[in-house]
């Protein structure tokens, strides 16, 4: 480890050990020189500091420069690379006391030695320190003649040379920044910039200018690309001033001066801290657009304007707003112009500006502005277009035929438009809702590239969604409507369904109540069987109408009557009429809190939808469904118990089911607590009556066998039992802890019931109470724990699945509860192997291995704890049972791959 107070090197030692050993005779020169100084201040009792040498130095330098006019450059340049590289390593403060001599002295080498490439770029390193850190407070402390070495380089026709001036000159209009000195710094170069200009004449346009003309004109290409970096550096009054010059080399339609110019804007725009005139710089943006239709342009220098045109403009905007929204009709303009170029890299560019340009310079008062003309005007317009009218028609422009191979871009830009105007759409797009319309009906001969490139048709139905969030499905339909009048079902805008179905959010349960229904009564009246399809399809939009609607507290009771109705006439729709019945259920309590399951991904029309939802609204929609929640339970009651298969086969018949218990599920949990007591109470007073019924049968046919796959009929006693029992389950959200137990005492007896359909029930009934309430089982933990183990004799093969449904809420609470309960349950669980087993009682080994199996299946649960707890119960029964170990080995790859979960509850089961 070195000696950190060891003395830092000396300025000579630097360079010897930077340069010795190198192959380059100028830096064999360049030790030579500097080892020479070193001895001469050494002799001269000097200390080795970094001012003594540049002090050393620029003597040798002044005795070249007054004893030769024209030294050589070998020897000059050595002593002004020391110079270079010892300034940096002094400080700011003592470099201001000698910045006069020394300033003085790099002003006569640069200009002197002006011919050398190597003297002049070292030369103006040093003159772009100086200027950093020297004095900055005044112009004369600044000195314009250093200054001014610097701006004479910038146009040199050596690209070494001039390239270090760029960078020299960008480096210290940095350093000048909100400083005193700013300011004629700025004049000075835009003073340059015009003087290259007034010798050029401008760029001339003559093909064939004379050698000297030629070289002025690409004097001015040289400054034109020091403005590059250093025009957002320079101040606002002499940046406006510079472009202007801008403009008039535009208006020149020199392609190498123009492409020089867009990049000295583009960097311009793109620093949101640089301030600019939004006048100068909206006004050559639109000589840039209108430049876009006079003049031919290459793919790339499209793409090009394309981003400087999107980035000025909201540029500009920034600035000034009057100033950017005055322009966007020409440089929309420009834009279609692109779009209908023959060039594809500029396309998407495009595009993405106008989507853009769009959402960041169309605001609310332009809108209004549109709005009160047209509303002044009334059916007879007789004032020209306002700005917004403009803009609308050239979006509306893209369209057009002559655009369809861009078409999935025209979509994307509209949507856009759509998106921002929202329900204002309806003044300025009703052409353009049209003209979708008609694209959308185009044969496929003459759209040809809906086949040739499918996501055209998805790009034109997401731009239609777009129009629908905008305008609400009410303003949408009134201008685009389903026409299910019409006498020839092909003229019905059947198409516009899906879009319907996956857009609408947000809209009036009136409206459907009211329209929609209107539609759907009409075309019953037809009795046409061709029309069942459509009436369907005008049902399936209910769902999308109960997704945060917003008058549901106003207008549900109205909706209810024809909901019910159409619930016990048309089972076709229950499924439909039952998911929307649960949106609105679920949405409400989730926004009060009632529910704690997260939202998800949403989409944005959805996110304002739901901020209209306070909970205070959600708690009066609630009151409104809790009054209806008497007829709709009682409605949902009379047609579960009265479905068949006639209803649509047995699959569709479980679906219903399915959907039928879900939504009494979700009625029960917001009823009053008496309204779900007494439809309980009537549902086990016909369970009672049923069950006696059953029993009389059974007696009748004095059988005492367990039914095997003998599926009882639609009108037996046993199939009215098992809807009973789905029918109270269903209603458990609702229930108390007195209906909770009355139900268990109704189960138990089931369990071991001789018909596998009514066990199988038993069993579902019973795992829906243990997943719905734990307390349940806190309460009476040993009493199922015992029933559990008495009824596993005679559990049926078809109930065996909810069986260890409720084994795995079973071992989930165990594994959850303390360790004497957790104990408890082992000896259960071991209690139950040995009875599997025993043969006295008809026990066997295969029963033990399909126990042990049971409980395995927890391997596959949702819940770490459920997962942790099989594997516990797996491993006493093995412990227990040695003749489990093959059992065992067969589910040690599942063990092992969850055992590579980060979750700790699982990782702390070791393998048993």
């Amino acid at each position: 480890m070195e000696d950190e107070n060891q003395p830092e090197p000396d300025f000579c030692t630097t360079i010897l050990s930077r340069f010795s050993t190198s192959t380059d005779p100028q830096h064999h020169h360049l030790c030579s020189i500097i080892s020479n100084i070193s001895q001469s201040l050494k002799h001269l009792n000097h200390p080795l500091t970094p001012l003594a040498y540049l002090l050393a130095t620029c003597t040798s330098l002044d005795k070249l420069l007054s004893s030769d006019p024209n030294p050589p450059p070998h020897h000059i340049h050595p002593l002004i690379t020391i110079v270079c590289m010892v300034l940096p390593t002094i400080s700011p403060a003592v470099i201001r006391k000698q910045n006069d001599c020394v300033s003085g002295l790099l002003t006569r080498v640069v200009m002197m030695m002006s011919h050398d490439d190597g003297v002049v770029v070292s030369g103006l390193k040093c003159v772009s320190h100086l200027l950093v850190v020297g004095h900055r407070t005044s112009w004369s402390h600044v000195s314009n003649c250093l200054f001014g070495v610097l701006l004479r380089f910038i146009a040199d026709s050596r690209l070494k040379v001039r390239k270090q001036a760029h960078l020299c000159l960008r480096d210290v209009m940095q350093g000048f920044q909100e400083t005193s000195v700013l300011s004629p710094a700025s004049e000075a170069i835009a003073t340059t910039f015009e003087k290259f200009l007034q010798l050029a004449g401008g760029l001339d346009t003559n093909p064939n200018p004379n050698p000297q003309e030629g070289s002025r004109a690409q004097e001015v290409l040289y400054v034109l690309d020091s403005l590059k970096d250093t025009l957002p550096l320079v101040s606002l009054k002499f940046s406006t001033r510079i472009l202007y010059y801008f403009k008039y080399l535009l208006a020149l339609h020199q392609p190498v001066a123009t492409r020089r110019i867009t990049d000295a804007l583009y960097l311009l725009c793109l620093q949101p801290t640089v301030d600019v005139s939004p006048e100068a710089l909206v006004d050559l943006l639109c000589s840039l657009a209108t430049s876009v239709s006079s003049n031919e342009m290459s793919g790339d220098n499209l793409s090009f304007v394309a981003r400087l045109l999107d980035a000025g403009m909201k540029k500009v905007c920034s600035l000034n707003r009057h100033a950017c929204v005055v322009k966007l009709p020409v440089v929309f303009s420009a834009f279609k112009d692109i779009l209908a170029s023959e060039h594809e890299e500029p396309l998407s560019v495009a595009m993405e500006a106008l989507k853009s340009l769009i959402h960041t310079c169309i605001d609310g008062s332009l809108i209004k502005q549109g709005v009160d003309q047209i509303m002044a005007s009334g059916s007879v317009r007789k004032s020209a277009p306002t700005i917004i009218e403009k803009l609308c028609a050239t979006v509306e422009s893209l369209l057009d035929y002559r655009f369809a191979a861009v078409w999935d871009m025209s979509f994307q830009v509209v949507a856009a438009m759509f998106d921002k105007l929202g329900e204002f759409s309806s003044c300025f797009l009703k052409g353009t809702l049209k003209s979708l319309e008609g694209i959308q009906k185009l044969p496929d001969d003459d759209f040809l590239y809906r086949k040739q490139v499918p996501r055209v048709s998805l790009q034109l139905h997401d731009c239609m969604g777009v129009a629908v969030v905008a305008l609400g499905p009410e303003t949408f339909l009134k201008l685009l409507p389903l026409n299910v009048e019409a006498k020839d079902l092909s003229d019905v805008n059947v198409w516009l369904f899906p879009i319907l179905k996956q857009n609408i959010v947000g809209a009036r349960l009136s409206f459907f109540n009211e329209s929609l229904l209107d539609n759907i009564k009409f075309l019953k009246l037809k009795s046409t069987r061709n029309l069942d399809g459509l009436v369907y399809s005008m049902w399936s939009l209910l769902p999308s109408f109960c997704n945060y609607p917003v008058d549901t507290a106003e207008s549900f009771n109205d909706l209810e009557k024809e909901l019910c109705r159409s619930l016990r006439e048309e089972s076709d729709f229950r499924g439909v009429i039952c998911s929307s019945l649960q949106i609105l259920v679920q949405q409400n309590r989730r926004i009060t809190g009632a529910e704690n399951e997260p939202y998800g991904k949403v989409s944005i029309s959805q996110q304002r939808a739901v901020s209209v939802y306070t909970p205070e609204v959600a708690a009066r929609n609630l009151d409104v469904l809790r009054s209806s929640a008497r007829e709709i339970l009682s409605t949902l009651s009379r047609v579960f118990m009265k479905s068949t298969k006639d209803d649509g086969g047995s699959l569709r018949v479980a679906i219903l089911t399915c959907i039928d218990c879900r939504t009494i599920g979700e009625f029960a949990s917001i009823a009053d607590k008496s309204v779900v007591s007494k439809l309980y109470k009537s549902t086990m007073e016909k369970l009672l009556k049923v069950t006696h019924e059953a029993s009389k049968i059974q007696n009748t046919k004095g059988s005492s066998s367990m039914e095997i796959d003998n599926l009882p009929n639609e009108t037996s006693p046993s199939l009215t039992r098992a809807k009973l029992y789905d029918l109270a389950a269903a209603l458990l959200p609702g229930f108390g802890t007195k209906e909770v137990d009355h139900l268990f005492d109704a189960v138990e007896l089931a369990l071991k019931d001789s018909e596998s359909l009514i066990q199988k029930k038993a069993y579902k009934v019973l795992s829906t109470i243990l997943e719905h309430d734990d307390s349940f089982i806190a309460r009476r933990f040993e009493e199922l724990l015992k029933l559990m183990f008495e009824a596993m004799h005679s559990c049926h093969f078809s109930a065996k699945r909810h069986r260890l449904d409720c084994l795995y809420f079973l071992i989930v609470h165990v594994s959850k509860s303390n360790k004497k309960t957790r104990n408890r349950a082992y000896e259960i669980i071991v209690e139950i192997g040995h009875a599997c087993v025993d043969e006295d009682k008809g026990g066997n080994k295969e029963n033990l291995y399909n126990f042990f199996n049971m409980v395995a299946g927890g391997l596959a649960g949702e819940s770490p704890h459920m997962i942790s707890a099989a594997v516990k119960g797996m491993a006493r029964l093995t412990y227990e049972f040695n003749d489990l170990l093959s059992n065992a080995f067969d589910v040690l790859p599942s063990t092992f791959l969850l055992l590579q979960r980060k979750n700790r509850e699982i990782n702390k089961v070791r393998i048993f």
